[in-house]
């Protein structure tokens, strides 16, 4: 199993002075974020998008180049790319010159996204919302599998026998589908036998055992092989040296996004006892010490399946620098050796 972490590069206020750190500041603190967790052996860091004022990662190719330029061995994702807004072309183009910069180590993570702010921003219309998706996937799937490409469809320009540059190290470029809780994208990506990434931030990891189980039943069904069909979660946490040290460090950031976006959409505002419901045993939040999150790593795998990777979304408004540092390091050096040993 692969460990790694995600980040949304939300801006951040410094929980000791109350300062937003200025976005130069902030940049250069997420690249010592992906040095770190490369030192600590971590298997792999993406990086979200967003086109919010709350997030920095409206252009995340361009950051995660630049910290292939500053890593050597982990792998470099996005966290999703929102491809119904994207021109798969410059999306092949941009993640085929990642992977040539950082030697092999490119992956993309595509997703419809969790916000809406990408399609008026691009012209877009959101009632086209999954067509789109739909169509660009296609387009990227068919780019990746040639490089003279003839295709048409409904919501973009055809291509007549056009060649795309440039083309990646890796053959093919690895491309997982992220999906959240739609039945129908968990049958579309066995369906394609694409890798699955399941964004899990509230409930329970064990409730999408229905889904995971469809998306395996589809991907068999279109005659791939079960080793093809890898499932990632994505889930919200952090390491500190006691679990209540992690669950005091995480609570003032994670209550005040959550409770911003909750406004937003008509949800109650976080508190601290729905917080610590959700990191208990069988929660989706992974906040605790090395053996805990161990423990709940193992037990999300046997409860979906198996699993071929996880990824700590740690992005929290009001997380002191040394602080999140300490965290990816421990999740490398404490709690991948647990997971790695019990596997075993």
């Amino acid at each position: 199993m692969q460990l790694g972490i995600d980040s949304f590069v939300a801006a951040v206020t410094d929980p000791d002075t109350g300062v937003t750190l200025a976005p130069p500041e902030r940049m250069a603190h997420l690249l010592e974020e992906a040095e770190q967790a490369d030192r600590a052996g971590l298997d792999t860091f993406g990086v979200g998008e967003h086109h919010r004022p709350d997030f920095l990662d409206s252009a995340p190719a361009l950051i995660l180049a630049a910290m292939a330029a500053r890593t050597r061995r982990i792998r470099l994702n996005s966290a999703v790319t929102v491809l119904s807004a994207a021109d798969p072309v410059r999306v092949f183009q941009q993640f085929a010159t990642l992977d040539l910069i950082s030697g092999g180590r490119a992956e993309l993570v595509v997703g419809r996204g969790s916000f809406t702010e990408a399609f008026p921003l691009f012209g877009l219309r959101l009632e086209d919302y999954d067509a789109l998706f739909a169509e660009h996937l296609e387009l990227l799937l068919t780019i990746r599998a040639q490089p003279v490409v003839t295709w048409s469809g409904r919501h973009r320009a055809p291509l007549v026998e056009q060649a795309v540059h440039p083309r990646p190290v890796q053959d093919p470029l690895p491309i997982w589908l992220g999906v959240g809780g739609s039945p129908g994208s968990f049958a579309r990506a066995g369906s394609l036998g694409l890798p699955l990434m399941v964004a899990i931030i509230g409930g329970e990891p064990r409730r999408f055992r229905p889904l995971v189980d469809l998306y395996r039943e589809a991907g068999a069904r279109s005659g791939f092989a079960p080793e093809q069909l890898k499932v990632s979660i994505h889930v919200p946490g952090l390491v500190a040296d006691t679990t209540d040290a992690a669950a005091d460090l995480f609570f003032p950031g994670y209550q005040r996004m959550f409770s911003r976006i909750g406004r937003e959409r008509g949800f109650p505002p976080v508190t601290r006892a729905a917080y610590d419901a959700t990191r208990g045993p069988s929660g989706a939040l992974f906040v605790g010490d090395p053996e805990t999150i161990a423990a709940k790593i193992l037990a999300a795998s046997r409860d979906l399946g198996g699993l071929d990777r996880v990824t700590i979304q740690m992005t929290n408004e009001r997380l002191a620098h040394p602080v999140m540092l300490r965290s990816i390091e421990l999740l490398g050096t404490a709690v991948k050796p647990r997971v790695v040993a019990a596997l075993a």
